[in-house]
């Protein structure tokens, strides 16, 4: 990037670490709301607030732009710190199965509907990959591999942030009436719920047994995002000049290496915890890039079809934890 573009890049860099650190401030006072999920809606706002959507659209544009995308890629790389191969392991392969089952079927499900809703673009695949993996950052990562523009993705993020935040509020209203206690119900929010930080924000609700059971299970969800953005490069067919995104990401190549080293134990807590903290703000910035190419009035306009997808989709994917914690054992 020559001098020019970084220039250009700045001011939009600047709103996004602003309102990263807004994020964790907001989360820090009231801890039920998840630093990502903020970020998202901080962006959203921002760009739809009375001369918001100037700025969001003209100078602060590269730098948004630039932080959805690349940002999102290194937040996605360092996430790959959080999981450990041997945690997965402990499961045991019946359940890890019981998982992928889980996350195949709702994408599967979720692609078909939004195939059925004849959604336009990738917007199928993106909120397949949010609902069933792990919430906005899947859309990111997911777009980053496939070549999707970024404006496609503004429906997807918005959908998938919005289904995880009436779970934060409805879940928990759920769990006496379906006689769930607290390890099940843990497990039935890892199962069910997009976003690590939503999960949390919901399996603590019931205390720190759930909290720790849906950690276990949200986890191993995310660890299969790696699998399934490689299987989507593979198949995305080779785009008008010729060329096809790789089998295997660089971010997603990197993924899987920091999921090596956290299984392997190479780096000590205290690196792990400066790498979490950068991971979050890297994430928080990219998202509140993604939310700011939301317009609301487009999207309650044009997005009936795509609402109808996401509403089908979280039913889908509770009906599909609840399956699994009956399998599984609660």
């Amino acid at each position: 990037m020559d001098s020019g573009g970084v220039r250009s890049i700045w001011p939009g860099l600047l709103a996004c670490a602003a309102a990263a650190a807004l994020s964790f401030l907001l989360h820090f006072l009231i801890p039920a709301l998840p630093v990502m999920t903020t970020a998202v809606v901080l962006g959203i706002l921002a760009a739809n607030l009375p001369g918001g959507h100037v700025a969001a659209g003209g100078r602060l544009q590269p730098g948004l732009s630039y932080a959805g995308k690349h940002m999102m890629r290194a937040g996605v790389v360092l996430l790959g710190l959080k999981l450990s191969v041997m945690d997965v392991l402990h499961l045991g392969w019946e359940t890890f199965a019981a998982i992928a089952g889980v996350v195949l079927l709702s994408f599967a499900g979720t692609y078909g509907i939004g195939r059925a809703f004849r959604l336009p673009g990738d917007q199928p695949l993106l909120m397949a990959a949010g609902f069933s993996i792990c919430g906005a950052s899947a859309v990111g990562a997911m777009s980053n591999a496939r070549g999707t523009r970024q404006q496609d993705t503004v429906v997807p993020i918005a959908l998938v942030t919005l289904c995880g935040t009436l779970a934060i509020a409805v879940l928990p209203l759920l769990m006496q009436p379906l006689g769930l206690q607290p390890i099940a119900f843990g497990r039935w929010v890892g199962a069910s719920v997009h976003d690590v930080g939503q999960v949390v924000a919901t399996a603590q609700t019931a205390g720190p047994a759930a909290l720790a059971a849906a950690i276990l299970i949200k986890l191993t969800r995310v660890l299969l995002l790696a699998p399934m953005v490689t299987a989507v490069a593979a198949l995305t067919p080779r785009n008008e000049h010729g060329k096809k995104p790789p089998i295997i990401p660089l971010f997603v190549a990197g993924f899987i290496a920091m999921v090596a080293i956290r299984s392997f134990g190479l780096v000590g807590p205290e690196v792990l915890d400066v790498a979490g903290l950068v991971r979050d703000v890297l994430l928080a910035a990219a998202l509140f890039g993604l939310g700011s190419a939301v317009r609301v009035r487009q999207l309650l306009t044009q997005g009936g079809k795509a609402m109808g997808t996401a509403m089908l989709s979280w039913l889908l994917i509770a009906a599909l934890g609840y399956a699994l914690i009956l399998i599984i054992g609660g």
